[in-house]
């Protein structure tokens, strides 16, 4: 017999993080009732993706640097703010002396500083008898303030020259400036900040197959448009031939096939991972994952729809952040005349039955017959039936008879199962219910 056996979960723990505060709620031991894949013992893991997107990792011995030059625009975009307001200012600082310079180089060479004075001398600019003078007259030009004190006369073509030169290379800077500032500024990175992932992912069953799930939102009401989601499972492999891949990236199909990955992002969506015969995790059990150490990068894309612009969000989760056993809690209800959110339920999980083999062996089980003919969730073919306590004790259900006899053999202890599928001896309760 295949050692598939479902655990069970009863009393008022089924919903994790409601009453607890949030260091006690991560803090929480791996017990037979909540069990967290994850293991006291182990050390931290260095993350490739931070729960906030930034990929954490970092370009070491780049010799090559002059392809940042290449592409300038970019990288003056790509720098952190105090580095672009520094050079931002200094662009503008260094192109104004250099044609203040360029003013009073001209200015010296005709000799207007010696002779500004004398009656009927025709200056290149006049009132320019000075270097400051001629740092401000390159500000005014540039910026096209005009003050009118300052100005250039029609015999001096050299300054005339100058001055196209100033006019059009400044525009330049302005474009290039103002554009970086501007691109900063609008970048759809920010728009991110407004959606979210759950804390965790669960694995549970759903119609009969074994699902890794995880939800996101988004919390503005202009929506992201032509949104898609697509996951990562970056592992270390070895091959083989014996050569070693660090960081090895499998794709996780969370409805590529069936159009599933793009997503109408109103309210907050629970996405899902069918753990099939392509999936990396199909022969994986509750034992075997907490031995494997992996991250599950989560990648969701979309357009802004105020400004059109491409946003990318990105989360991940460690083998540490995945919950065996649970379901995420319902946050949409309906109210007078809409529908509300409950975003103080979104990282909420609630615990369930399900089977701690691996998903291969689930499947073989069920190719055999009915797994639990109890359990309505694990049954090849679901049968939609009512449940009456009541009914099945005034008629001495055999079904119970046979759990008081169970209960009896085995001493009383509800709580652990001897390893074949019929040992869960209740039904599961109906989500969101209390015992």
């Amino acid at each position: 017999a295949i050692g598939c056996k479902g655990r069970e979960h009863r009393g008022q723990g089924g919903r994790q993080g409601t009453k607890l505060p949030k260091h006690l709620r991560e803090a929480q031991i791996s017990t037979e009732r909540t069990h967290l894949i994850s293991d006291p013992a182990k050390k931290p893991r260095q993350r490739y993706v931070q729960k906030d997107g930034k990929c954490n990792v970092h370009h070491g011995n780049v010799q090559e640097t002059y392809r940042y030059l290449s592409d300038l625009f970019t990288t003056l975009v790509d720098l952190r703010w105090r580095l672009s307001f520094f050079i931002f200012t200094l662009v503008y600082v260094v192109n104004w002396l250099f044609f203040g310079f360029l003013w009073w180089l001209i200015a010296l060479i005709r000799g207007d500083l010696l002779h500004a004075d004398e009656e009927g001398w025709t200056p290149c600019v006049e009132n320019l008898n000075s270097f400051v003078s001629a740092f401000l007259f390159s500000i005014e030009t540039e910026t096209t303030i005009g003050y009118g004190y300052r100005v250039i006369t029609e015999k001096c073509p050299e300054g005339i020259i100058l001055l196209l030169v100033q006019a059009i290379l400044g525009s330049i800077v302005n474009a290039m400036m103002v554009g970086c500032m501007f691109v900063k500024i609008s970048q759809p990175k920010n728009r991110a900040e407004t959606l979210m992932f759950s804390h965790k992912a669960v694995i549970s069953v759903r119609d009969n197959k074994m699902c890794l799930m995880f939800r996101v939102g988004d919390l503005r009401n202009s929506h992201i448009v032509e949104a898609s989601i697509r996951a990562k499972l970056i592992r270390s492999q070895q091959t083989k031939e014996g050569e070693f891949i660090p960081l090895n990236q499998t794709d996780i199909n969370i409805g590529f096939d069936t159009g599933d990955d793009r997503l109408f992002l109103v309210s907050p969506l629970i996405i899902s991972h069918e753990i099939n015969e392509k999936s990396p995790f199909w022969e994986m059990s509750l034992a075997q994952m907490e031995k494997e150490e992996f991250e599950i990068v989560v990648i969701l894309e979309g357009m802004v729809e105020a400004t059109g612009m491409t946003c990318q969000a990105r989360s991940s989760y460690l083998d540490t952040e995945v919950l065996w056993g649970y379901r995420f809690t319902p946050v949409l209800s309906l109210e007078k005349g809409f529908y509300e959110v409950d975003y103080n339920n979104f990282h909420d999980v609630y615990e369930t039955n399900t089977p701690t083999c691996s998903a291969k062996e689930l499947a073989a089980k069920l190719r055999e017959g009915p797994l639990l003919p109890q359990l309505s969730l694990l049954s090849p073919e679901p049968k939609m039936h009512t449940f009456d306590p009541l009914d099945r004790l005034s008629k001495g259900d055999p079904l119970t008879q046979d759990e008081d006899k169970d209960e009896r053999d085995s001493g009383g202890d509800r709580g652990e199962t001897n390893g074949s599928a019929a040992a869960l001896e209740e039904p599961p309760l109906p989500d969101g219910l209390p015992d």
